[in-house]
């Protein structure tokens, strides 16, 4: 498809009345050239608003763009559009304050080449979390806070157009036969949309930003989401192969931990990393990546996490790391735990590590087998040998509220050891002041890391004195 059908498909149509492609002429902007940045309400008569002349001038330049320009090329478009867009102004006469032509410049290449509203969104680090609730309800997430966004869309259809600009390039639709869809932008950033009829309030978009620059060790210590020695411990787990399952609630900070987590794995070991929508950033050499697939939109072609468990097992794996286990592939996951695929991770929604195990049995029913609840968590404790739980506490931050060992069977019950739990000592009302701390107990697993030729110092679990 040329770029000029393109991008008219994007940007929209030109605005009633305007059939000669023409701009306003410089009387009808005159009223724009007093005006300034955040103030663009509608001026009475001809006059023109804000919006409408930077529709204009958007369809304008739709009209005017190279139909044989690569698209792809952003960098190089966005230049034609620098020249279109002042060869523009100065051809209509149109007077606008440096503040407002980058702004409306900004905005017209957003709506052509980006996410239209959502882009300066996108490319604001500080912000995790992007919710759009409809065209005029735009929340985001900082620091675990969620506030109210100063952007909107026009009206439900200029969501609809976002929402299929993302879900357009990866072959998937969304319409009323198919009210909802997951997605991920270019950059790996995680994205929902569910439209009417099941959505009451418009068209929702929720999408979990991806971190251009991992997170690391040093700033989870930084940011006391966890202590330097629950670390030291963790990362003796890792290299000794401990099966792990970090647990917690929505945007607890579990994929974070994890990736932070695989960076310990040695370099010279086979990884197959399983996802819904690749968001692990591991560094390793050997590193086979595989990602789910939905059906299409003949509702065929889908491939589940668990088909892609069973199939990482036919490819000579030292580790397997699901992304989330959220059904049956929790019973493939145990079983690549219990077959020699020591020191596999995965994560899992959960509110406690009691909780967690309850969840991981409840989803190996789902596989459909008819096990006894005893063997199944037989299953469990024999396969998974620590629980991280993390949490996303009343202040907004993330923090490890407790790392716990399946230490095995009591009867038909599933035994927990807590070794490090986070203790709260005050609340400012801004921050909850505390500390993970060690319960003097040690793992009954310490012979395998040992073996490993890892030593962990005694103080790590609060016995002796850190020397």
């Amino acid at each position: 498809m040329s770029i000029l059908k393109r991008l008219q498909g994007e940007g929209g149509q030109q605005s009633a009345g305007d059939t000669s492609g023409k701009l306003s002429t410089p009387a009808t902007t005159s009223g724009l050239q007093s005006r300034r940045v955040g103030t663009p309400a509608a001026v009475s008569g001809t006059q023109t608003t804000y919006q409408d002349l930077k529709t204009r001038v958007q369809n304008k330049l739709l009209a005017t763009l190279d139909p044989s320009m690569d698209i792809s090329q952003t960098a190089e478009v966005r230049r034609s559009i620098q020249e279109l867009f002042e060869q523009l102004l100065e051809e209509e006469n149109i007077v606008l304050s440096r503040p407002e032509k980058v702004r409306m410049f900004d905005q017209v290449v957003a709506e052509i080449l980006g996410f239209g509203p959502l882009q300066p969104l996108l490319e604001d680090d500080s912000i995790t979390e992007v919710m759009v609730n409809g065209p005029k309800n735009v929340f985001v997430e900082r620091k675990g806070k969620i506030v109210r966004a100063r952007v909107a869309f026009e009206n439900d259809d200029h969501v609809m157009r976002i929402i299929e600009r993302i879900v357009a390039p990866l072959g998937r639709r969304i319409d009323e036969s198919q009210p909802y869809v997951d997605a991920r932008l270019p950059d790996g950033s995680r994205v929902n949309a569910i439209i009417p009829p099941l959505s009451l309030v418009g068209p929702v978009l929720t999408i979990r930003k991806f971190s251009r620059t991992p997170i690391t060790m040093e700033q989870l210590i930084e940011w006391e989401s966890i202590t330097k020695e629950a670390m030291e411990f963790l990362e003796a787990c890792v290299k000794s192969r401990i099966n792990i399952v970090v647990s917690g609630g929505t945007g607890s900070g579990k994929t974070t931990l994890l990736n932070i987590l695989s960076t310990y794995i040695p370099g010279d070991e086979r990884i197959i990393t399983i996802e819904n929508a690749a968001e692990l950033q591991l560094r390793q050499e050997h590193v086979v990546t595989l990602e789910s697939r939905p059906p299409n939109i003949e509702g065929r072609g889908e491939i589940t996490i668990r088909q892609l468990v069973i199939n990482a097992l036919r490819m000579r794996p030292d580790r397997i790391i699901v992304g989330e286990i959220r059904g049956g592939e929790a019973i493939d996951m145990l079983q690549a735990m219990n077959t020699g695929h020591d020191g596999s991770m995965t994560t899992a929604h959960s509110n406690s590590p009691r909780d967690t195990l309850s969840r991981i049995e409840t989803m190996t029913m789902m596989a459909g087998m008819d096990l006894p609840v005893r063997v199944i968590r037989e299953q469990i404790a024999s396969a998974i040998d620590l629980i991280i739980h993390q949490e996303r506490l009343k202040d907004g931050s993330r923090k490890v509220v407790s790392i716990t060992e399946v230490a095995g069977m009591e009867g038909d019950v599933i035994t927990l050891t807590d070794l490090f739990v986070f203790e709260q000592t005050g609340y400012d009302g801004a921050k909850i002041m505390g500390r993970l701390r060690p319960t003097g107990l040690r793992p009954r697993f310490m012979d395998r890391v040992e073996a490993a030729g890892i030593h962990i110092p005694a103080y790590v679990f609060g016995v002796g004195v850190r020397r």
